[in-house]
């Protein structure tokens, strides 16, 4: 059996499941999100204030909590088979979400945002990218970060981010230097933090190995019991801290977010994550950030 034979196999159950129930798992946060959201696309934040509130205006990158979307381009507004998200791009950032990760591929000569098979969905990897652009202009006091899972050539990501008009908002950290403040990053209009999962080269500087400057904990986790705070990629001296909280069945699901994304459980581990790691939880991680509690954590974390 082919290698796309045998996902769809394992497929069958999975896009069942998510055809009744991905597009109404949960509300938007919106305005009630539990964290100083975006302030939407209004220009309703005040010019003081740095992703949506002054109190973080002072503090550096690596002293936030920020609430991340995993496999963001994979969402059931655009019709994505068994996605891990409900909405898409642009809606995510307005919803505030500030780091997405993202998954490029090369097929046939295109650049594409996919999970694993582009079959079971996909987007033009610049169109993604001008979602993103489309944000920052029109939200000048927020910072975002994607972290790449990327399989394309560093040249092609380049080549995408360029395109997409994103370069100029681009921000490269010299590893071992101390990350500027939000601030700071908003005042030089740097406000787009890169990672990718792989090495990067000298000639894009602001395309970082993400585990030069982060570590992570496990991912892949079937059950609630399963979760713990052990490092997985990264040196747990870097400055930024990555915490997976999602569970997988090969793919997401919303009823497996729907087990996890609630509170005591999900600020229970946060914390404790915290407390072993000795790290504020920097990026984290979920699926289908609309169901359960992700922004209520993020603000709990970024409230010393």
């Amino acid at each position: 059996m082919n290698r796309d034979a045998f996902f769809l196999v394992l497929l069958a159950p999975a896009v069942i499941v998510c055809g009744m129930s991905c597009s109404d798992s949960g509300s938007s946060p919106g305005s009630d999100a539990g964290v100083d959201g975006g302030g939407g696309s209004d220009g309703s934040v005040a010019p003081s204030a740095c992703n949506g509130s002054s109190r973080f205006c002072d503090r550096r990158f690596d002293e936030v909590s920020y609430p991340m979307a995993h496999n963001a381009m994979s969402n059931a507004e655009n019709g994505w088979m068994v996605p891990n998200q409900n909405f898409n791009i642009t809606r995510q950032l307005d919803d505030g979400i500030r780091a997405m990760e993202l998954d490029t591929y090369n097929e046939n000569g295109e650049l594409l945002l996919c999970h694993a098979l582009c079959g079971l969905g996909s987007q033009p990897l610049v169109e993604g990218l001008s979602e993103i652009r489309t944000f920052l202009e029109s939200n000048p006091s927020e910072v975002v970060s994607i972290i790449f899972e990327s399989y394309i050539e560093n040249a092609e990501t380049a080549s995408a981010i360029e395109d997409s008009g994103l370069l100029s908002f681009t921000y490269p950290h010299v590893v071992g230097e101390p990350w500027p403040t939000l601030g700071e990053m908003i005042d030089a209009d740097t406000r787009l933090v890169v990672f990718q999962e792989k090495p990067g080269d000298a000639e894009y500087p602001w395309l970082m190995y993400i585990w030069d400057h982060a570590w992570e904990t496990h991912f892949s986790w079937e059950a609630p019991e399963d979760f713990n705070c052990d490092p997985n990629r990264g040196n747990p001296d870097n400055p930024l801290f990555l915490l997976n909280h999602f569970l997988t069945n090969i793919f997401g699901a919303p009823e497996l977010a729907e087990m996890v994304n609630y509170n005591p459980l999900f600020i229970d581990r946060a914390k404790q994550c915290e407390e072993e790691g000795n790290a504020l939880p920097n990026f984290v991680k979920v699926d289908f950030y609309d169901i359960g509690d992700l922004f209520d954590v993020v603000e709990s974390l970024n409230t010393p």
